[in-house]
């Protein structure tokens, strides 16, 4: 069977005469070629490489003949076909290696065919050889060679638009709205003494108003050329000497015929010595201003502004005259449509049966002009997600950034569309989402992991994904996706058949063979079924659900499942089912009511991350050791009553075996058994590690085991209760890698003076200490071991009764939690002390009853929590005028 479809494959490939048809072509040719010659490692044939080659090179967004997508949509869906047979073939022949079965049947040249008949595949290659037959015809029945080129005269058309001689639009000063701090700020840097030439960048998502912004500082441009992505140096040379040349007649002669040195050399003719500005608009890659930037080298004092989507180009300016856009706020954005909308009225006045829904129009970016009657615009706003992502305009500004992605970025991109407006996205939780998906894999020494990390990193640098929140470490940990950018990602995700957003009212029209579904804060109250044959990836968050069939009806049908994300969700137990998802490797249940997990799961040879926090499972499955392949095992619970006052989760009671999954890399939260210490000598591509109910006989064999994991990053100790007595001085860990520390309990000794703190000080970014005796201050122990402290968080540690927060101490605070320390009723702020600090949190310390003297000098501050803290200190605070001395803060709690 194998080699009658490869055999088929080959015929489209000999029928078909342009490039992107024949990459479609030879990549299904070469994985059809796998079933031949597939090795017993399966991870190394697998198919998502294919798949990411596949879409890079068929995007259909270029092609805009009607005839042309239908026909590209076609041969995805045969791709999909093919990776769908391999993903199945690839598992049983991993079930038969784990049985030992493989060996008995493995010979030369007849092992897959007896694969196929176990598996019953045969019918579906069958049926493989049928659909690539009919995409020949099709192409021959429907469409002439011309047309299989793909089509960039759309772009190009836009692209020659905008370069244009003439400058962009200048806006009035009186339609402008929120750029006036900017265009200051611009003219300063454009109106300073400083003599020699200076470079201005301007980034941020595309349709912001970067060119706007530059356009109406009211400065005289003498050269404006967009760059974009299509360009050639000649070309930006020979526009610039065009523009300067009206400078400083006459034009040279044979200015067509330059090369790059001539036409160098003729800039610098005419910047001799004069003061010029010139403007470098829509600038993708740092390469072009380097290629250039010596043709201004006569230029004196002169001035380069360059706008850009991309970070890494904005970073060819120096940090001090880098200017980052942002979208409008709240009510920046709403006078600006009133300003748009309302054109024609006085003062441009939104009339108030309008403000509702005006609001919600002016949140989606909208395009509309004044439309008076109230239905009309509720329909519209009804119709403005489909509008916005067929507006040719705003359309071809994404395709501009999505265009420029590789196939990996684009799935990784498209990928994040799936979760809700605004939802917050974590790192860690998009990072084991793509590595599931197999949208990366593990490049020379770096994990998979590691890999997608650089992806969302160019992401963000693309202005493609906007940062939320930053990490100990200064990584991200939150970002989101713009809501405009996420509508035409769905556009173009539906287009690609990548995956679709629905709600419950649009649940028919999906497509049965969607491969990728989210039903985020979907609601059913009905015993629901659905039939999806080809779903890869069920993202669910906040789903409501009252039918417990609704899981068992997706289970049974989608059999191809590789994605469970559910977090959130309203459901209270997972179908026994979930075992015959084969391809599952990604299970997501975190804050739902499921209080076990099947015994099944020791099917899914295939799974890399159980993500089970904060739910009611208070035992590991035994049949869990069987996942050989678990990468990311999370899980913890609510503490009870009893033990909510020591700790607010507590660790799951881990299997014996643990040792199998030598592959683990993270392991957040279990609880300390007999023989846990030493199933962990096995697990040493530990990177995180949780641990609870540690006792104080446990701790010398525990920490000795812990200490020797060369690649932990991430610890946390718990000890069994207040009384139990951690002793931390074998703690010494060779890892170079620590960084996050977390320790519950009291100490041996009573003081900071282990090794873990004394030597491995330097390398620490969060530490966090509850429940220990400490007879000291420990701000003023802790400061010259650990300068590298980004976050500090002390709950009931008993201390000294004044805090002392020393000149200059901890430089890179971003984050101090002080809470419940009953002796502490003084805190002192010296000079300098914090300078980075962005949220100190001083809560329940009920004999601090003066305001922390020098803490007016903590300019960095956005957020400041003074609560539950002795009675007079609320007075103390009102009496000494704290309030207008801080009004530089943003969050202020009293």
């Amino acid at each position: 069977m194998a080699e009658a479809v490869l055999l088929a494959v080959t015929k489209i490939g000999c029928t078909l005469g342009d490039e992107t048809a024949k990459v479609i072509i030879t990549k299904l040719s070469e994985k059809v070629q796998a079933l031949k010659e597939l090795p017993r490692k399966v991870d190394q044939i697998r198919m998502k490489l294919f798949m990411s080659k596949v879409i890079r090179h068929i995007g259909t967004v270029y092609l805009t003949d009607e005839l042309i997508k239908s026909w590209i949509g076609e041969v995805r869906k045969v791709a999909y076909r093919v990776e769908d047979v391999l993903d199945k073939y690839s598992y049983h022949l991993l079930q038969l290696e784990e049985e030992g079965f493989l060996k008995k049947i493995f010979i030369k040249g007849t092992h897959y065919v007896i694969v196929f008949r176990e598996t019953s595949k045969a019918n579906e290659v069958a049926e493989i050889e049928v659909e690539i037959q009919q995409v020949i015809q099709m192409k021959d029945q429907w469409l002439q060679q011309a047309q299989l080129v793909p089509n960039h005269e759309q772009l190009a058309e836009f692209e020659r638009q905008r370069s244009q001689d003439s400058f962009p639009e200048f806006v009035k000063d009186e339609d402008l709205v929120g750029i006036e701090e900017n265009r200051k700020l611009l003219a300063r840097w454009l109106c300073s003494e400083e003599q020699d030439n200076t470079v201005i960048t301007v980034s941020g998502m595309g349709g912001l108003g970067k060119s706007t912004l530059v356009t109406n500082v009211n400065f005289p441009v003498h050269a404006w050329i967009v760059v974009s992505q299509i360009y050639t140096v000649e070309a930006l040379l020979r526009k610039l000497l065009w523009k300067i040349g009206h400078m400083e007649p006459p034009m040279p002669i044979g200015i067509d015929k330059m090369d790059v040195h001539d036409l160098k050399e003729e800039i610098k003719k005419k910047l001799q010595k004069r003061k010029c500005l010139i403007v470098l608009d829509d600038v993708w890659e740092q390469e072009v201003y380097f290629k250039i930037h010596d043709a201004f080298q006569n230029c004196q004092a002169g001035r380069i502004i360059i706008t850009t989507r991309k970070d890494h180009v904005g970073a060819i300016a120096s940090s001090d005259h880098h200017l980052e856009l942002q979208p409008l706020g709240g009510s920046d954005a709403f006078e600006l449509f009133c300003r748009r909308a309302f054109h024609n009225k006085k003062d441009h006045r939104c009339p108030k049966e309008f403000e509702e829904i005006a609001t919600s129009i002016e949140e989606r970016y909208s395009l509309l002009s004044s439309r008076l009657r109230i239905n009309i615009w509720y329909q519209t706003y009804n119709q403005l997600r489909s509008e916005l992502s067929t507006n040719d305009h705003v359309r071809v500004i994404l395709n501009l950034s999505y265009h420029d992605l590789t196939g990996d970025l684009r799935n990784c991109f498209l990928y994040c569309s799936l979760f809700p407006e605004d939802y917050p996205m974590s790192r860690e939780s998009l990072v084991r989402l793509w590595v599931a998906e197999g949208f990366v894999l593990s490049k020379e020494e770096n994990t998979p992991e590691e890999v997608a990390e650089g992806n969302l990193m160019e992401l963000i640098h693309r202005n493609m994904l906007e940062v939320v929140d930053y990490d100990e470490l200064g990584r991200v940990s939150t970002c989101k996706m713009h809501d405009i950018m996420r509508d035409l990602a769905l556009s173009v995700a539906k287009e690609e058949k990548f995956g679709s957003a629905n709600d419950y009212g649009a649940m028919i029209q999906v497509d049965k063979n969607v491969r990728r579904l989210s039903l985020c804060r979907w609601k059913v109250n009905t015993a629901l079924k659905v039939k999806f044959p080809r779903l890869r990836s069920l993202v669910a968050h906040g789903m409501i659900s009252s039918s417990p069939d609704m899981l068992s009806s997706i289970f049974s049908e989608s059999s191809y499942l590789t994605v469970l994300e559910l977090q959130d969700s309203a459901i209270n137990e997972v179908p026994a089912c979930i075992g015959n998802l084969f391809n599952l490797r990604y299970i997501g249940l975190r804050r739902t009511n499921v209080k076990s997990i099947p015994e099944t799961i020791e099917k899914l040879f295939n799974l890399h991350t159980l993500d089970i926090k904060q739910t009611q499972i208070e035992k590991l499955q035994r049949g869990i050791v069987k996942v050989k392949k678990l990468r990311h095992l999370l899980a913890d619970r609510f503490a009870d009553e009893k033990q909510s006052e020591f700790r607010y989760f507590i660790g799951v009671e881990a299997p014996k075996g643990l040792s199998n999954l030598e592959e683990l890399q993270t392991l957040d939260t279990v609880q300390l058994s007999k023989d846990l210490a030493e199933q962990l000598k096995n697990l040493m591509q530990l990177r995180s590690i949780w641990i609870d109910n540690v006792g104080s006989v446990d701790c010398a064999n525990l920490f000795a085991i812990l200490s020797r994991m060369p690649l932990l990053s991430s610890l946390l100790i718990s000890a069994k209760d207040v009384n139990e007595i951690l002793c931390l001085k074998t703690l010494e860990p060779i890892s170079k890698k620590l960084h996050k520390l977390i320790v519950r309990g009291q100490w041996a000794s009573g003081t900071l003076e282990y090794p873990i703190f004394r030597r491995h000080g330097e390398q620490l970014k969060y530490l966090a200490l509850s429940w220990c005796q400490l007879g000291e201050d420990p701000l003023g122990v802790l400061a010259p071991y650990m300068p590298n402290l980004t976050y500090l968080s002390l709950n009931r540690v008993s201390s000294a009764s004044t805090l002392v927060l020393s000149a200059g101490c901890f430089p890179h605070m971003n984050t101090l939690v002080l809470k419940r320390m009953p002796e502490v009723k003084q805190l002192e702020i010296g000079d300098g002390a914090l300078p980075c600090i962005e949220g100190l949190y001083i809560v329940s310390l009920a004999q601090l009853d003066k305001v922390p003297q020098g803490i007016e000098s903590l300019l960095s501050l956005k957020r400041l929590w003074l609560l539950h803290l002795h009675k007079e200190f609320r007075t103390q605070w009102q009496t000494s005028g704290m309030h207008q001395k801080m009004d530089h803060v943003p969050e202020i709690r009293v």
